[in-house]
Parts: structure tokens; sequence; C-alpha cells
């Protein structure tokens, strides 16, 4: 069964008959941005194919330039590319999950202890704008709430000003956004915007044995949520990469 499952995970369709809309967006670049949304807001799930042609199309490029996206994402850890059988959105086990759950509450561990008591007033406030945003996604559809809350911790690493800290970041909690879209309960939004405005009150206040009490226990409640779902019917490659070339 699970061996059918993933047959029918891995189908694609005809190439779509028209390029997109917004061709400007064609370059590498924003189709690593636009297909890395597709794939945590779970509209590209895992084990999905990714033809460089399909993709080529659907964005009005070359394969050069979607081979080269693709590349991008698979050293993110969010595709597989093997050869003689192309890519796909990767499935990690739940062995490599954990693995990437533990990397990534260390590293936040150091961006929450880089931060407490040296954010600037702009970065406070772009945080809260931030958690704003997270709210009024709340009850909206659940793949865009886990979506705003990777970005969330995401924004943090990058202020931290460490180029090498908030590239290692952003790929596990990628990762991790990846993860959670074969291995969880639904995402509870409320909890997490809470969650992570007592991270940034913890910061603000200059606390940092605060901000890491706190972060420990949101990444632990994530964690927690991990279950073992069905992958959900695999969707229309085209149709998805129209929508999120516009």
């Amino acid at each position: 069964m699970a061996k059918a499952r993933s047959q029918a995970s891995a189908e694609i369709v005809p190439l779509p008959s028209r390029a997109p809309k917004s061709p400007r967006r064609a370059n590498a670049t924003a189709i690593y941005e636009a297909i890395r949304r597709a794939i945590v807001e779970q509209a590209l799930k895992p084990g999905a194919k990714l033809p460089e042609d399909t993709i080529g199309a659907g964005f009005g490029v070359s394969r050069t330039i979607a081979r080269e996206a693709l590349r991008r994402l698979a050293e993110s850890g969010l595709v597989e590319i093997k050869r003689n059988r192309g890519a796909s959105v990767a499935q990690p086990s739940w062995e490599e999950a954990r693995d990437i759950f533990d990397i990534r509450m260390a590293l936040e561990r150091i961006v929450v202890e880089r931060l407490a008591g040296r954010l600037t007033a702009a970065q406070i406030r772009r945080l809260e704008d931030h958690a704003a945003e997270e709210e009024r996604a709340a009850g909206d559809r659940e793949p865009r709430s886990v979506r705003l809350a990777t970005e969330f911790h995401v924004l943090l690493a990058e202020m931290t000003g460490s180029e090498t800290l908030a590239r290692y970041v952003a790929e596990v909690s990628w990762r991790c956004g990846l993860t959670l879209t074969l291995y969880s309960r639904p995402h509870s939004a409320e909890c997490g915007v809470n969650e992570h405005r007592e991270i940034i009150a913890a910061l603000a206040a200059g606390d940092a044995a605060m901000a890491v009490a706190v972060m420990d226990r949101h990444l632990h409640g994530v964690v927690s949520r991990a279950l073992i779902d069905p992958p959900a019917k695999a969707s229309d490659l085209a149709e998805i990469l129209r929508r999120y070339s516009d």
C-alpha cells in the first residue's frame, strides 16, 4: 500500500499550454523561492516529481535555469536529485527529521542568546509586525501559518548579522517545515504566535535565559506534534507552478 501511495504522489501531468503571467520573475532565485514556498505550504508533497522541462515551461525559462533552481533546493535539503531519475521533493525519514529538529534547537539557542538585549527598536517593531501577520493568518490556511511561523525564525537569525548562522538556521528551518508535511498533527497558529510574542518580549528585555527557555519550549512543542500521517493525493504540478510563479 505504501508503494502504491508513493507512486501516486509521484504522478505528473502534461505541460501547461501557456507561460505564466509574470516572466519578470523568471530567474533561478525567484524559481527557488517560489518552489520552496510551494513545498512548505504543502502544495508540493514529499515525493512529487519536479521535471526540469515542466518547471521551465511553468516559469517561462530554459531548462538550465530550472536546473540551477533545483540544485539550490537540493542544497537546502528540500529536493532530492537522483541520477537518471531527476528531481523530486525530499522525503526525510523520521530519524533524519529528529536530527534536523535537534540541530535546529541548538542553533536557535545561539540566535536568541546573541540577540537578547541587542535588538534595535526598528528590529523589535519588525518582529512584532511579523507576529501580527501571523495572527491575521490564524484560522486561514494552515500551510500559510506554517510558512509564516518558519519565516519568523529565519528573520531572527538574519538579525544576528551572521551570514553563516542565518544560512544554517534557514536551511534547517525550511527542512523542518518540509518534515511537518509528513510527520505532524494540525498546526496551532494561536499557540505559535503567543510563543513568538514571548520570545520577542524576552529579547527586548535582554533576558537571554528566558528567551532560550521559551524557544526550547516552543520547538519542543513542534516536535511533540509529530505524527505519521498518510500522504495526500498528488496535485497538478503545472497548476501549482502557475500559482507560485505569479
